[in-house]
């Protein structure tokens, strides 16, 4: 409730809070209103007494506002709540390698927060077991499991898909996606019912992670129908199921991400959310779907400011990344974590990304505590420049041995032929065929080995990790400095997600009051975890 004039209150003045420690205390009763009153020229809080509808001069106390309460539940699109069987709009999103772990998961989900396990990069026998171990814990949710678009092998692309279709995950986070695959299109129709009363039900839901506009419209949109009548032809849909897939849109959200850790195109939250929420409204009208295609944020949210920010400019839910990898239940190990509490946001650095290196493709890292940065651009400096292993000066080829593979290019190249070998024997024929395939599978294979090296804690590699980051680390290490949370070893992250959501209801108690004009003292005015 806003007032146009003062207007009286009435109560026992000894439950106002008229200092700042006592003011904070009110703010963070958050389940409670808040009226803002005003006695002998000084500004108090309180939640109880009595608001009065006109002035009364026997009652000195004038009521300047009162604020409703703010539950947690209230942040964000309760659709989101109802949909996914959460108790937040809040979501930690998939770092592969199992970062995100089933420890991670499980933790947040017994807490009603949905996670996404972080799959690329595992095999399918690592990822059944994951499944298994999640749905024992949380055997009604909530819980996704990350799908990882691969487009140098779309059959295993298709085995995790069928591998969840058997499991029952009915949740995935697809990423990296360039445009829709048969696959997904499959997992979505698959999951298709009508009810007694003839309504679609959908069972498996598609959470898209993207950050290009095309992408996200093809999400928003019903699968083709080429690719339907494709999967119909093969037996994997009925026909029923395509014509249902017809009617709602291949997501039921879409996150935004922003400028974050490992693939980003580095571009502005604050551009690019509302563009996106342009685009549903746009989609929305043409199809008029039953439940709209929500929108979410990612990148670059580590601080209640960040998260308050994404849902003012129409963020449904909000999703976090880097900021997870350095608490107690990532798969990461304690170096590593180490590292990621001290980072400043301006310790991060773009270098080559394993999956697509030949192409120049770069991927957001850490860069204080590792010489993987300057190593990854160096070994890309000598792909661009040299058409094989034989054409690199006998320096320059020393230097590489020793302070970037640790062996020499034979043995490396050895170690690569054995386990292509293994496991694309006719990728191995047409790199014995070409030289410069070679350096691009050794190459490869060092920036592959450097995430595990940095994931098990080989400290012997130590300066060379490849740490997945983005600047909200550093945001969020400035944010709790002084906290319990400064420490890694403190970090759990049910607490880290239950103190950023705390922090962004508390400012937005403060960004209502500002709104109104009332500003309290600036110690105040923003949320920080207890020391």
């Amino acid at each position: 409730m806003s007032l146009t004039q003062p207007l009286g209150w009435q109560g026992d003045l000894t439950q106002v809070a008229w200092d700042e420690a006592a003011m904070q205390a009110q703010l963070l009763q958050l389940h409670q209103p808040l009226y803002v009153v005003r006695y002998q020229g000084q500004l108090g809080l309180t939640a109880s007494g009595t608001p009065l509808a006109q002035p009364d001069p026997s009652a000195p106390v004038e009521l300047l506002t009162q604020l409703p309460a703010v539950p947690l539940q209230n942040l964000g699109d309760p659709s989101f709540l109802s949909h996914h069987h959460v108790r937040y709009a809040y979501m930690a999103g998939a770092m592969a390698g199992g970062i995100s772990s089933v420890e991670m998961i499980i933790a947040l989900g017994q807490a009603g927060i949905l996670a996404s396990l972080g799959t690329g990069g595992l095999s399918l026998e690592q990822v059944e077991t994951a499944i298994a171990q999640v749905q024992q814990a949380l055997p009604q949710g909530p819980y996704a499991f990350n799908l990882l678009h691969n487009p140098h092998d779309q059959s295993l692309e298709l085995a995790t898909i069928q591998l969840y279709l058997d499991r029952g995950v009915h949740t995935v986070e697809a990423s990296a996606f360039l445009a829709l695959t048969p696959n997904i299109v499959y997992y979505r129709a698959a999951g298709l019912r009508l009810n007694g009363a003839n309504q679609i039900e959908i069972h498996n839901r598609v959470i898209a992670k993207v950050s290009r506009q095309e992408v996200a419209s093809k999400f928003m949109q019903p699968a083709p129908a080429k690719m339907l009548q494709a999967l119909v032809d093969q037996g994997l849909i009925t026909t029923q199921q395509a014509e249902l897939a017809a009617q709602v849109p291949m997501a039921d959200d879409i996150t935004v991400e922003a400028d974050s850790g490992g693939h980003t195109d580095n571009r502005p939250l604050v551009c690019m959310l509302p563009a996106m929420v342009a685009i549903r409204d746009r989609i929305q009208a043409e199809f008029n779907y039953a439940q709209p295609v929500r929108i979410g944020a990612a990148g670059g949210i580590a601080t209640p400011q960040s998260l308050l920010s994404a849902l003012s400019l129409g963020a449904a839910y909000v999703v976090t990344g880097s900021i997870n990898q350095a608490c107690l239940e990532a798969g990461t190990s304690d170096h590593t974590k180490a590292l990621l509490a001290e980072a400043e946001m301006a310790d991060v650095a773009m270098a080559p990304a394993a999956d697509m290196f030949e192409a120049g493709v770069k991927v957001q890292v850490l860069k204080k505590g590792t010489m993987f940065p300057m190593r990854a651009q160096k070994l890309h400096d000598i792909y661009s420049t040299y058409a094989s292993f034989d054409e690199i000066p006998a320096a320059e080829r020393t230097k590489l041995e020793k302070q970037i593979l640790q062996q020499s290019i034979e043995s490396a190249w050895q170690e690569v032929a054995d386990y292509q070998q293994r496991r694309n024997p006719a990728k191995l024929e047409r790199a014995l065929k070409n030289p410069k395939m070679q350096m691009a599978l050794v190459f490869r294979r060092y920036l592959g080995l450097s995430s595990r090296w940095s994931r098990g804690g080989d400290g012997s590699r130590k300066l060379d990790y490849q740490i997945w980051c983005g600047p909200a680390m550093g945001a969020f290490n400035e944010w709790v400095k002084g906290s319990s949370l400064s420490l890694a070893a403190n970090r759990r992250v049910v607490e880290v997600s239950q103190q950023l959501l705390i922090g962004a209801a508390y400012n937005a108690r403060i960004q209502s009051l500002n709104l109104q004009g009332i500003r309290l003292p600036h110690t105040i005015s923003f949320y920080r975890p207890s020391p």
